[in-house]
Order: structure tokens, then sequence, then C-alpha cells
């Protein structure tokens, strides 16, 4: 399959909203309101990402940046592409766009998404506690977050592979020699 990720679009938001139905709206779980999908789609897209199989959306990646904080609030991936390279792309687009931008990164997860929570600790995150009654009544989320020291582990992992420019060398200082007057 060939996979494209790129920024969301304005003109992306349908296919957010029918993918937020079909993957999480089929499982039983709440969906993501239409206003912060629109926001998403119109106002955080630099951080927030679609990826396309033969250019058809097939998952997303929706975050916000706080400061010097991002919250990766949704990755959603269609049952038919989970278990695909789709996944890595997202995280992969995500990171290299927020990686010198941020100091921390949130995530929350329900506790039995086991492989949400696996990518999660690949990417360096901690899980720091839980959130009683997050999206309702009996909605428990772990609170996970990525920080500065695993932030600068995970860039030189992305150097290594290539996936991310070097970052420059700082410069030396000139030395500057006097000469004593004679």
């Amino acid at each position: 399959m060939a996979y494209q990720v790129r920024n969301l679009e304005s003109s992306d938001f349908p296919a957010l909203m029918r993918m937020e139905r079909e993957i999480f709206g089929a499982a039983g779980e709440e969906v993501l309101g239409p206003y912060y999908v629109r926001l998403c789609c119109d106002f955080f897209s630099s951080n927030c990402f679609l990826v396309l199989s033969d250019g058809e959306p097939v998952g997303y990646l929706l975050s916000f940046l706080k400061g010097r904080e991002a919250y990766c609030s949704t990755l959603a991936v269609a049952p038919s592409h989970q278990g695909t390279r789709a996944v890595h792309l997202l995280i992969r687009a995500f990171v290299r766009s927020i990686m010198d931008q941020v100091d921390v990164c949130w995530f929350t997860v329900s506790e039995e998404n086991q492989a949400a929570r696996a990518l999660h600790q690949t990417l360096g995150a901690t899980e720091v506690g839980r959130r009683h009654d997050f999206y309702g009544p009996g909605d428990t989320r772990i609170v996970s977050c990525i920080d500065r020291d695993a932030f600068q582990k995970l860039r030189q992992r992305y150097e290594k592979l290539g996936l991310v420019p070097p970052r420059p060398a700082p410069r030396a200082e000139p030395t500057v020699l006097l000469e004593a007057a004679q």
C-alpha cells in the first residue's frame, strides 16, 4: 500500500467525522465533537495529520500546543489499516513537527488499550497518573507524558535513522589572541 501523510486541511473535516463514527462510534465509544475537529482542521493543522492509502483517508492524529506543551488528543486508524505503517507514519510526522517546539507531550489512553500504551512507551512516555471520570462517569484514563529528556533521546534516535536532520553543532566563539604591546 502506498501511504501519504500530510497536515490536515479544512476540507478534511467530513472525512475525519466519518472516521470518528466508524472507528470510535462503532466500538461504542463517544466520538469527538464537530467543533473540536473543525478547530483541528482549521487552526491546529500544523500539528495534526491525515494518513491516506492510495489517496483515501485511513487515519489521523489530532493534537494542539499550549506554550511548550503538546497534547496528542487522538490517534485513530481504520481497522483495515491497523498494524500497518500508517500508525508509524502519523507518529513520525507528529514527533517531527513538535520535537523542537515543546518540552513535554501529554497523552491519555484507556487502560485496556495496550497497543496505544506500548506505542507511547516506545516514544519514551512515562505513565504519570490516572484521571477518573475523564470523559464521563466511570471513564478512567491513564495520563502519560514524554518529558524533555525523553525528547532528547527520541531526537537522537530519529537523527540516527535519518528521520530528522541533525541539529547544527553550537558555534564556537572565535578565540582572540592579544599580543602584548612592545
